[in-house]
């Protein structure tokens, strides 16, 4: 790589340093791969650390690096689309869902969930823990809660907890007719549990996105899902498949 010097310009040199900084992930890096320490990179830009760093974060921030604990700074794989305006009706679990079943158990949930399947105050539903991956990150976790009237014949099935559980409820959902669902989508902060299991830190931006799914007239199950907002983008329609380009001057397409 030869040296680049930056020209003067009117805005704050770690924003042009941060569009130079892009090219340069566009063309001469790949996803995963781990970017030179900030001493030669300030040397290649002509630039200080200290604006170094802040043309880092500020892609950092934009999710296109990421910082991992004793690996450094790495390219970051492009967003994950999470579909929001979809007219597609799926049961958790049908094929192609990109969910892997982590855990079940049956516990009261919040009070939230509870208004919304109707359920009473004290009544335990099935709460199966998913987990999603891109890359080999991990990008959103979900706990979707399924009361017993959705799944009646679960007694039935010899697997008190864990991915087997998880499964075995996935498995009984499809023999509910599903009406429709809808979703709603929130920005919020990780919780420390959420954090921990998406390697961010507590605090960090996240999308919610409450799903609620229909069948026989009422709500069968909710999923609360948790993705971290730097992997991902929402869209609105059933590809999903918009191209992004990170020049400015090139209009997504």
């Amino acid at each position: 790589m030869g040296t680049t010097q930056l020209e003067s310009v009117p805005e704050p040199k770690y924003w042009h340093l941060k569009t130079v900084l892009s090219e340069a992930l566009d063309s001469e890096f790949s996803v995963g791969e781990i970017l030179p320490n900030e001493r030669d990179l300030a040397a290649r830009f002509g630039v200080a650390r200290a604006t170094l760093r802040q043309a880092l974060e500020q892609l950092e921030l934009e999710g296109r690096l990421q910082r991992r604990r004793g690996v450094g700074t790495t390219v970051a794989p492009p967003r994950m689309g999470v579909a929001v305006g979809s007219e597609q009706h799926t049961w958790p679990g049908a094929a192609g869902d990109a969910w892997q079943p982590v855990d079940c158990t049956v516990a009261v949930p919040p009070p939230a969930v509870a208004g919304i399947l109707e359920t009473g105050r004290n009544e335990q539903v099935h709460t199966v823990r998913r987990s999603r991956v891109t890359h080999g990150q991990p990008v959103a976790a979900e706990l979707l809660y399924i009361p017993d009237f959705s799944v009646p014949d679960l007694s039935a099935i010899d697997a008190p907890s864990g991915a087997a559980r998880a499964r075995a409820v996935l498995r009984e959902l499809p023999r509910l007719e599903l009406e429709g669902q809808d979703r709603a989508v929130e920005l919020g902060s990780a919780r420390a549990e959420d954090a921990k299991e998406l390697d961010r830190l507590p605090g960090a931006p996240v999308l919610v996105v409450t799903t609620r799914f229909f069948a026989e007239g009422r709500t069968a199950a909710v999923s609360v899902a948790t993705y971290r907002a730097d992997t991902c983008r929402l869209t609105f329609g059933d590809s999903g498949g918009v191209e992004i380009h990170h020049d400015p001057e090139r209009r997504a397409s």
